[in-house]
């Protein structure tokens, strides 16, 4: 099995099937294609427009009955995976937990747009000031972060944790994103929340893939609504993100750019 993936930095729903993969042990050959950018035109839109009719990153490419076959978008690989796994458990074993699993993972599926516009997934940014002034402005953003609570919070009483169901399953890997931008953000939660997504983000799987991103070394300014280049300085990229945000020659908070300028992005399409 190949899983195309785009940036790891970046790319929220390449990341979920990966880390699902990876602390499942489930094998499988990584194949990075870097976003360069949207355009039709583009080196990544036209390596992917000859794997998949979206034209969108994960793509698995795998044989199935004997003919190559891939398969594009998130969900369906997860459940492909645990039709072809069922002894791995990415579904909860009882159909009650399996239904609300399957529920919690359609919602973060399809919803949430204001969560993702204003905070796009970025493993290695460190922006803690920006999650409680976008907060304040985005009531939206509010409602969002307030449902992912509550759902984190019914899921672990039900289950016991340590994880939602439980064990590791589909359900975690799509709110690992989740976890992986409040914890860039600086998004204040509850114990309950802020232990589990403590936890999940220390998870096997999430962990490689963090670990990946802050190798990546790949600033990519279409995908940084709050974040300029560094000014020709000579302070590397790197210091500047170990130095975060505060200076205005570094890579940090672009004064110019406030929590507004998000809503041209198009979550979707990672």
């Amino acid at each position: 099995m190949k899983l195309f993936i785009g940036n790891k930095n970046y790319s929220s729903w390449s990341m979920r099937p990966w880390v699902l993969m990876r602390h499942l042990q489930i094998p499988f050959e990584e194949v990075m294609v870097r976003f360069d950018s949207f355009a039709p035109e583009s080196k990544f839109k036209r390596t992917l427009a000859g794997l998949s009719p979206t034209g969108r990153v994960p793509v698995l490419q795998t044989e199935i009955d004997g003919r190559m076959q891939v398969i594009w978008d998130t969900l369906a690989i997860a459940e492909f995976l645990a039709e072809l796994h069922p002894d791995r458990r990415l579904w909860p074993a009882q159909r009650a937990a399996r239904a609300r699993a399957r529920a919690i993972v359609a919602e973060m599926h399809s919803g949430f747009t204001a969560l993702r516009t204003h905070f796009p997934l970025n493993v290695e940014a460190q922006l803690p000031e920006l999650g409680p002034r976008i907060l304040h402005e985005q009531a939206a953003v509010r409602d969002d972060v307030a449902r992912v609570e509550e759902i984190w919070a019914d899921c672990l009483a039900i289950s016991g944790g340590p994880f939602l169901f439980g064990t590791f399953g589909i359900a975690d890997a799509f709110y690992a994103p989740v976890a992986s931008r409040f914890r860039t953000y600086g998004v204040p939660l509850g114990s309950s929340a802020e232990g589990y997504a403590t936890r999940v983000l220390q998870a096997r799987g999430v962990a490689e893939w963090i670990a990946g991103a802050l190798a990546e070394n790949d600033f990519l300014e279409f995908e940084e609504p709050y974040r300029r280049r560094a000014s020709p300085s000579g302070t590397s990229r790197s210091q500047n993100a170990i130095a975060q945000s505060g200076s205005s020659q570094a890579i940090g908070i672009d004064s110019a750019k406030t929590a507004g300028t998000a809503q041209g992005r198009n979550p979707s399409r990672r």
